[in-house]
């Protein structure tokens, strides 16, 4: 196994565990930087929002761990 895989297996028992806290944590980045740039951003931070959690919830093919 490569050391990507095994970055993207323990990458994914963390999202499956913690998915909530980690959805959270997204959200909380990007309403800091969204506070920061004054909400000029706004419309991109959100969008860099989805696709982060969309991203990590789908690492083990399922759309089931981040709301």
């Amino acid at each position: 196994m490569s050391m990507f895989d095994n970055m993207k297996d323990k990458a994914t028992d963390a999202v499956d565990s913690q998915g909530d806290k980690i959805g959270d944590g997204v959200d909380k980045a990007g309403d800091f930087v969204d506070e920061k740039t004054g909400g000029k951003y706004a419309d991109q931070i959100d969008q860099g929002q989805d696709r982060a959690k969309d991203g990590l919830d789908g690492l083990d093919g399922q759309d089931d761990d981040i709301n």
